[in-house]
Parts: C-alpha cells; sequence; structure tokens
C-alpha cells in the first residue's frame, strides 16, 4: 500500500480539497474552502495547513464564530445543498460562539462542516488555557456541547481516526435526509502529529446524492386519500427547492386544480402571481391561504416539516382533515398522523401525478373561487404597500417601494422579527431562489451573515440582506468580511427602535409594553421607558468601510435603492420606521404561555383566552389521535 506521511490537518485539507457531488448527472466540487478564526487551538495545526498546504480550498477569515458558520450555511441554502464551506475555530469560546449557528444549520436541513479546536488528547498540559474541566466526566470539553445540534460529532484522538471519520462526515453532509451540521472535533495536538495516511484517502470521490423513488404501495395509499378528497391544498416547503421539483410542482397543481400554498423556506418556488399560489400559510400567512386550510380536506405537505407557524399551532386545519407527507426524510412523513411517502420530492410528485391521472381525478374547486380568493388578497397587499403616515415610514409600505424597485432576480435574505411575517405574506417574487429566508431556528443575527454567504453563492445577482435594527446591533460582524471580499451586498436595515415583533407579541397578551424598545432610563420610574436612543446605523456601517444611506420619506427611499443598485461593494441603507407598523392576524393563531396568575386583568383575560383556544387545538389533534 502506498502512503504519504501528512499531519492530521494536512490530511483533512487534502481529503476535503477531493470531494464532490453529483446530482441528475451534474458534478459540483463540494467543498468550497474554509471560513476561519484562528486561536489558540488551531492556529499552529489546522491554520499551518491552510497557510502552506491549501489546495484549491480558499479561506476566508471571519470575524464573528456564529456569524461566519451563518454565512457557510447560507452559501450552502442558495447552492441547494450542493457544495458548503468548512469552518474552524479555536477552543472554548471560540467553539461555543459556533453552537447557535450549529443549530441553525441542523433545524434547517443545511450542511455545514465544523472543525473546532478541542483540548490536548494527551493531556500533558491540563488544564489547557480555555479548557472546561468537567471533573465527573474527563473526557467532556466544551466541544460535546455540539453533540445535541449536529447529526453527526466524532472526535478525532490519534491522526488515523480522520480516516473514518471524515468518511462518516461526508456520508452524512451529503444525504439530503440526514443532514445538518457536522463537528469533527480537532484536539489541538493531534491535529499537528503525523501519520502515514494510504495514497487511496485522498482520491477523487463523487458522492451521488440519488433521488429516492416511492414505494409502489405507499404512492398507491396517497393516491387513494387524495381522490377521495374535494378541496385538497398543497403545503411547498423547502424540500421543493432543494429537489428542483418547482416545474413538477407547477405541472401536478395544474393538472389536478389543487391550490398551493407555500412555508418560509417554500416561498418562490412558484411565482407570486401564479393562478394556483395563494401565498403562505400559517400564523404568518395569507387570508386567502389561511381560509383554503381551513376548508381543506386533505392536505398534501411535500418536503415541509409542519413547523407550528405552518400549522398555526395545529389550528390551522378543519378536525377531520387528512394528510398526505411527501419528505425525503422519513420523520417528517409521520407527522401529524399523516399517509407517509417517503421520497424525493420530484420523484414523489411525479408518482402521485401518474397514480391520479389515470384515476381522472380533479379537484371540487368552484369555478372562479380560487381567482376570486387570490384577487381579494392581491389587493389587500396593494393596500399595505401604499398605506402612508404624517409621522413617518410605515414598514408595509416600505417593503412595497423596496420590491417595486428590487430586479426579478434579485435575492432578499432574512430571518427574524416582524420583516418575516411582513414578508412571507406581502412579498412577490417572480423567480425561484430568490427569497432566502431562515425561519426554521428564526435565529437572530443570521441575515448580514447569511447575506454574505448568499452572496458568494450568486456573485451574478444583487443581494439584499433585509434586517430590523435588533438584529443588526446582534451580529453585524460579517458586514467587514464581506468588504474584506470584495462581494457585492446591500444591507436594508429598518430601524423601529427595539425589538419591536416581540413588543407587539408582549402587548398583545395583556402586557403594557416592558423591555422590548431601544429606550432610555427613566429616572422617575427606573424602567426603560425614557426617549428612543438615537442610533445612526448608517454611521456605524460607514466606519467599517461600507457606503451608506439614509432614508426616512419614501422619496429618500427610491433614490438610495436606485444609487445602490449601482454600487459595485457593500452598502447599507439606515431607514426608519414607525414602530408597530407591521401585518397581523388574518385568521391566523399561534400558542404562546400566557401567565394563569397575574396582577393585571389583561393578563388573566388573555390566559383565559389563550387557555380556550389551546384546548380546542388539543381536541382537534390528539383526541382525534393526531399529534
Amino acid at each position: 500500500m502506498t502512503t504519504i506521511r501528512l499531519s492530521m490537518s494536512q490530511a483533512l485539507l487534502k481529503f476535503l480539497d477531493q470531494q464532490y457531488v453529483s446530482v441528475d448527472g451534474h458534478e459540483f466540487k463540494f467543498v468550497q474552502g474554509v471560513m476561519g478564526i484562528f486561536g489558540h487551538g488551531n492556529v499552529t495545526g489546522l491554520g499551518e495547513a491552510l497557510e502552506r498546504s491549501p489546495g484549491s480550498l480558499t479561506f476566508i477569515q471571519g470575524k464573528n464564530e456564529q456569524g461566519m458558520v451563518h454565512a457557510a450555511a447560507a452559501f450552502a441554502k442558495q447552492r441547494k445543498r450542493r457544495q458548503i464551506y468548512a469552518c474552524t475555530s479555536s477552543i472554548g469560546p471560540g467553539a461555543l460562539n459556533m453552537v447557535t449557528a450549529a443549530a441553525t444549520a441542523t433545524v434547517n436541513r443545511i450542511p455545514v462542516l465544523l472543525l473546532p479546536g478541542d483540548n490536548f488528547a494527551c493531556r500533558q498540559p491540563d488544564p489547557v488555557l480555555q479548557q472546561l474541566e468537567v471533573p465527573g466526566d474527563y473526557t467532556m470539553s466544551a466541544v460535546d456541547a455540539f453533540r445535541p445540534v449536529s447529526r453527526y460529532w466524532d472526535r478525532i484522538v490519534r491522526p488515523e481516526q480522520l480516516i473514518s471519520a471524515a468518511l462518516q462526515a461526508m456520508r452524512v453532509l451529503t444525504d439530503p435526509a440526514e443532514t445538518g451540521a457536522v463537528t469533527l472535533a480537532l484536539p489541538q495536538d493531534v491535529q499537528a502529529e503525523a501519520y502515514d495516511y494510504p495514497l487511496s484517502f485522498f482520491d477523487k470521490r463523487v458522492h451521488v446524492i440519488e433521488r429516492r423513488p416511492p414505494a409502489a404501495d405507499a404512492v398507491t395509499r396517497a393516491a387513494a386519500v387524495i381522490t377521495a378528497s374535494r378541496r385538497p391544498l398543497i403545503v411547498a416547503g423547502g424540500g421543493v427547492h432543494y429537489a428542483d421539483a418547482g416545474k413538477e410542482l407547477a405541472n401536478f397543481a395544474e393538472q389536478f386544480g389543487i391550490p398551493v400554498t407555500e412555508t418560509q423556506a417554500g416561498k418562490s418556488i412558484l411565482p407570486w402571481n401564479h393562478s394556483l399560489n395563494m401565498g403562505g400559510i400559517g400564523v404568518t400567512g395569507t387570508l386567502a391561504a389561511n381560509r383554503l386550510a381551513k376548508e381543506a380536506d386533505v392536505i398534501i405537505g411535500i418536503g415541509t416539516r409542519y413547523s407550528d407557524f405552518t400549522t398555526a399551532s395545529k389550528s390551522a386545519f378543519a378536525p377531520d382533515v387528512r394528510f398526505v407527507n411527501l419528505n425525503i426524510n422519513g420523520a417528517d412523513t409521520f407527522k401529524l398522523s399523516g399517509v407517509p411517502l417517503t421520497a424525493d420530492a420530484k420523484e414523489g410528485i411525479q408518482a402521485l401525478q401518474h397514480a391520479l391521472r389515470d384515476s381522472g381525478y380533479l379537484s371540487g374547486y368552484a369555478a372562479g373561487e380560487l381567482a376570486e380568493r387570490q384577487a381579494e388578497w392581491t389587493s389587500e397587499v396593494d393596500r399595505l404597500y401604499a398605506l402612508e403616515s404624517e409621522e413617518g415610514l410605515v414598514q408595509t409600505r416600505v417593503l412595497g417601494v423596496i420590491n417595486e424597485s428590487l430586479q426579478p432576480s434579485d435575492v432578499i435574505v432574512c430571518a427574524a422579527g416582524s420583516l418575516p411575517g411582513d414578508l412571507q405574506r406581502l412579498w412577490r417574487p417572480s423567480e425561484p431562489g430568490t427569497y432566502h429566508m431562515e425561519y426554521g431556528f428564526s435565529c437572530m443575527g443570521y441575515e448580514v451573515s447569511g447575506a454574505f454567504g448568499a452572496a458568494l453563492a450568486e456573485p451574478d445577482r444583487n443581494v439584499y440582506a433585509l434586517v430590523g435594527d435588533g438584529s443588526y446591533l446582534m451580529l453585524h460582524s460579517e458586514l467587514l468580511t464581506a468588504i474584506q471580499e470584495g462581494v457585492k451586498l446591500t444591507v436594508l436595515l429598518l430601524d423601529n427602535h427595539g425589538f419591536q415583533c416581540i413588543h407587539n407579541l408582549q402587548r398583545g397578551h395583556g402586557s403594557d409594553g416592558f423591555g422590548n424598545e431601544f429606550r432610555r432610563r427613566d429616572g422617575a420610574s427606573g424602567r426603560l421607558t425614557g426617549n428612543y436612543l438615537p442610533i445612526d446605523f448608517a454611521a456605524h456601517a460607514a466606519s467599517m468601510g461600507a457606503k451608506t444611506w439614509r432614508a426616512s420619506t419614501v422619496e429618500e427611499l427610491r433614490q438610495a435603492l436606485h444609487e445602490s443598485q449601482a454600487y459595485p461593494g457593500v452598502s447599507l441603507l439606515d431607514i426608519k420606521v414607525l414602530p408597530g407598523t407591521n401585518t397581523s392576524g388574518y385568521e391566523s393563531w399561534w400558542r404562546v404561555g400566557v401567565p394563569e396568575v397575574s396582577e393585571s386583568d389583561k393578563v388573566r383575560a388573555a390566559a383565559q383566552e389563550m387557555a380556550e383556544r389551546s384546548h380546542e387545538a388539543s381536541e382537534l389533534y390528539h383526541l382525534n389521535g393526531k399529534e
């Protein structure tokens, strides 16, 4: 056997540089590079390997460990999980900074490879700098915190263990049913240790992502449920995007006259004005979608994991509704006591279409009913886009101006606050892949980092981060990385003076508002109820090198959007909007915990209302044998 002597770090990079995936006969280099922040625990091991022997892997210098993992996840999401960046950190604080982003990737089923430094495997320098000591179990370290948020976790305590660990990591990263964060803990001494690796370990490997076909009996069972229905409704999730099944979904819906609703991850799979697209469903859904959901007798979930926002805390549907669940992930197909159809979305749609076509099936919606529902919602969006106030900019008006100003191929990125609700209801995408929402975890701080990752993935498109002031303040570090890398990226920052989404939720359940606005402390009350903090976000971004504009009127906003489109680098628009001018309602409900005991009559009343609604949802989904 021919071998080559390398350090474990050198071998890891050499291996990663030779990994490819194949989808429908098209081959992609899987690992594009490594994003990293060097420190104690990785700079002299993996850092030296990246300096001296990176192969064709690109190194990108992160500024915050969480931010760089968000960027890597967004890159993979925008590339439909066919290409990734690995991420490396030091031990201790540097590693733990990646945990939140690791969970974000796993929840959203996005592949990211994490390579945190770890304690010395030999334990001779003990406790080493930044070591977390666990007296009851000395095998544990800070990196063990990645176990619950990783789809695969391993610790390489001998250099030869890399061979099996790396292959297992690739198995999970390239499996559409199992993918998520993969963590390989790298003790800092082992990173530098040498081993005679077999040359065959570094051969080019092509991981074929095969389209899993559905079982024939499963198709028959699913088709039988649908053919017995008169008012079926499709819920399209992110799995439709990843399977490139947009055309198949459109053909399926058109042939049988079935309306389509979208999750946050599924939005843009159909153009907003497609005759069967009823828009977002659930807590942040449209009136058209939510009313159809209440009246549906069968829900056909395709590539969705049925989060509580999609199901409106399991209150969105009728008591006797049935579910047909098409998903590559078997666990998702069994949710809501559904009829499972475990398969690739494209393969599953085509199989169902064939079965329904043979039966001569057609839905029973009345002529003109769906067009009427869609027209009603279009009129409502037009109204919200036109709202004005003498006090300042209305958030829905701002989104309307932005939507009208952007090109159809432009990509928007968002994640948390009131913007995801407004965008799922109001945004009008024309092309697939232009609506990039991280709402599986709704992780504040994803927006700027995610937009940087999306811009890396889509260098020929304009990418916009839509972010509130709260999320921007939490994590904006990769704005500097975007400047460093020379990408074109525009941040649209809607400043509404605080965490207004949660402020609205709070006040909607009996609170007078507490601790969610960016105000000075009031001397008399001792609470944060004084004047709003005046924050110049444009000046902040400009201090890092971004081109900036300020907008407090529609005219200023239009002009800034026009000028920013021509700017080749990183820019930020500081847009001042009125608090509380977001959308809500539209016959949806979300279950939250409201105190049964409180000094406030309003809180007690809200708790009683919540208890009644929760009981209704429990009756529908527990007493009838559903989850």
